[in-house]
């Protein structure tokens, strides 16, 4: 049987980079299946609403043929912060994966290994500061969270079956995909192009620093073709980082480097209160530079406050953030990126799709 990948969440930032990175592979097949269109060549794209069953089982021909999986689908609120303990966003994410998983155990009979994200909310860091460097055989933090419902349905369905599973543990991911909800990269560029075009200093956002890491979406998709045929990986979970720490103040001159704006001195201020009202400017941008006709909320989704809550620009100093990557480079997966590369990276991904001048 020839090796078929199927991303769920395939317009996510994991999810495309997932995609890109196996359709270098000859000897894989890739689907991808998500609400939005998916513009990527050969990539057969299934569109399904997670929280509609039938949706998903009128594709059950595709189904068929499926040996392996990826889950990146995430539901949030418009809310973002706030709907992270949210009992409606909790409930919808489990149905989301419990429809997944049911229409994988009646279609998919070839099914070999499925791999599910998590990520450092699993050690309560949205409920309060996390114990660093936070370790997978660690019990379960005390809160209530979807990840624990779908880890629950997807190892009580894998009980005496052929396939297996792994879970991962990325901090926060850098990648490219428009209208993503939690994509620092795309609302650091969007900003730093508009303080560009504006001739205005583009000052560091940020209040006191967090110590903390990132994860870089192509390296993900490296450590997932690594899982897949590594046989210490089966039903094991695994945070998966660069390898090094993200401080913002510090990466930030680097930012100002690469988009040729002078940094100024540090102005702490909420960015979700001011950057949405630029979508005038953010439209002569775009057809200033013969950009893909995308609003400034189309391309940036909810993620202004979710840089917000990186860079910290109220409060008391927080401690840490930092996970444990000994148990994955244990089990043989050593791969790594500087992470100033990596955000240099995802920037040139966004120049080449036409998203930032």
């Amino acid at each position: 049987m020839n090796k078929h990948l199927l991303v769920v969440g395939a317009t996510g930032l994991l999810g495309h980079a997932v995609l890109k990175h196996f359709l270098q592979r000859p000897d894989w097949r890739c689907t991808g299946l998500s609400r939005r269109p998916l513009r990527l060549k050969k990539v057969t794209h299934l569109k399904a609403d997670l929280m509609n069953k039938r949706s998903l089982t009128k594709h059950a021909a595709i189904f068929a043929e499926i040996t392996h999986v990826v889950y990146a689908a995430l539901y949030e609120m418009d809310n973002l912060l706030d709907g992270w303990r949210h009992k409606d966003q909790i409930a919808i994410n489990s149905l989301m994966f419990n429809n997944l998983l049911e229409t994988l155990d009646n279609s998919s009979p070839y099914l070999k290994h499925i791999s599910m994200l998590q990520g450092t909310k699993a050690y309560g860091i949205h409920v309060e500061p996390m114990t660093a460097p936070a370790k997978e055989k660690w019990p379960r933090h005390n809160h209530e969270n979807f990840y624990w419902l779908q880890e629950d349905n997807l190892k009580y369905l894998q009980n005496n079956k052929k396939w297996s599973y792994t879970i991962w543990r990325p901090q926060v991911v850098f990648g490219t995909a428009a209208g993503s909800p939690m994509n620092l990269v795309a609302a650091v560029a969007a900003y730093a192009t508009i303080c560009r075009e504006q001739g205005t200093l583009c000052c560091y956002p940020g209040g006191d620093p967090v110590v903390t890491e990132a994860t870089d979406a192509e390296l993900f998709a490296e450590a997932l073709e690594w899982a897949f045929s590594e046989p210490k990986s089966k039903n094991e979970t695994y945070n998966i980082t660069n390898g090094d720490v993200l401080i913002w103040p510090h990466l930030w001159p680097v930012i100002c480097d690469y988009f040729n704006v002078v940094p100024g001195h540090p102005e702490p201020r909420l960015l979700s209160s001011t950057m949405p009202s630029m979508e005038n400017e953010w439209k002569k941008i775009v057809d200033k530079y013969s950009l893909k006709q995308l609003t400034l909320r189309a391309l940036i989704g909810g993620s202004w406050q979710f840089l917000d809550r990186a860079l910290h620009p109220k409060g008391k100093p927080v401690p840490p953030s930092l996970v444990s990557t000994i148990k994955i480079r244990k089990a043989g997966f050593n791969g790594c990126i500087d992470t100033e590369e990596s955000i240099k990276r995802c920037f040139k991904e966004m120049q080449k799709e036409h998203l930032i001048p």
